[in-house]
């Protein structure tokens, strides 16, 4: 996935198509990452979403179901973003 991609636009599971802003990009133990948050509403939690390949080489993104993938992946984000507001 390019670095530069500021939105994204998801179908979900009842096949309705949602904008979310792109917060970051992670490159993780050779995985790629996205933080992304519903562009439409005021107070929401990020969403953690693994950059995966398709079998056409295009890129997809699936949820991280692991429990340990995900805690790492939300360790590093926290990481980020705490020197970041420490940086200010």
């Amino acid at each position: 996935m390019e670095n530069d991609v500021s939105t994204i636009v998801l179908t979900d599971e009842n096949g309705e198509e949602k904008e979310f802003d792109v917060i970051t990009k992670l490159d993780i133990e050779d995985k790629e990452y996205v933080i992304v948050i519903p562009s439409d509403e005021e107070e929401v939690d990020a969403i953690a979403l693994r950059i995966d390949k398709d079998d056409n080489g295009e890129d997809v993104l699936v949820t991280i179901d692991d429990e340990d993938e995900f805690a790492m992946v939300s360790e590093a984000y926290e990481l980020i973003f705490s020197e970041e507001d420490s940086n200010q």
